[in-house]
């Protein structure tokens, strides 16, 4: 009866291929990687150690030097997702409130938290009663000359910078 060969930690054995010996550099010119070892030749990137810095030029003044520094952001900047009055008129029906939640239900505002402007542009043909938290002087003139009207939504601590 033949015996199998049980494996233990003492009798295990890489197969054939699978390791590879690491390259010897430095150890003579019949090596292939002698004399430089693959550094190329003399200066700063042939010697041991840290190397230069990203971005370095050769002591030339680096390019993110040279180009001048520019914009800002605004920590305090409050952001609105805009949407015009011909955009209300053929989303919705006549007589119809439009909240901010049914703008996000028909997809023309992103999210529930997102502070609205409604803007002028276009016209308006439906009496609507429009719920937003900003309206452009235009959009205000619109609405109310299609016999609509206007309801500003008053949240202070909603009206905080936005990322």
């Amino acid at each position: 009866m033949a015996h199998e060969q049980q494996f233990h930690l003492g009798n295990l054995v890489a197969p054939e291929g699978s390791r590879k010996e690491r390259i010897r550099r430095g150890r003579g010119t019949g090596s292939g990687l002698g004399k430089t070892a693959g550094r190329g030749g003399k200066g700063q990137t042939a010697r041991s150690g840290k190397g230069r810095p990203r971005g370095f030029e050769g002591g030339q003044s680096p390019l993110v030097r040279r180009l001048p520094k520019f914009g800002f952001n605004s920590p305090n900047k409050v952001y609105f997702d805009v949407i015009n009055v011909n955009a209300l008129d053929s989303h919705f029906q006549n007589g119809e409130t439009v909240t901010v939640t049914q703008l996000v239900e028909k997809g023309l505002v992103k999210s529930e938290k997102a502070l609205v402007k409604v803007l002028g542009e276009g016209n308006l043909t439906k009496k609507l009663t429009v719920k937003a938290h900003r309206f452009s002087k235009s959009a205000i003139q619109k609405i109310n000359q299609a016999g609509g009207q206007i309801e500003e939504i008053k949240q202070e601590e909603q009206l905080e910078p936005q990322k």
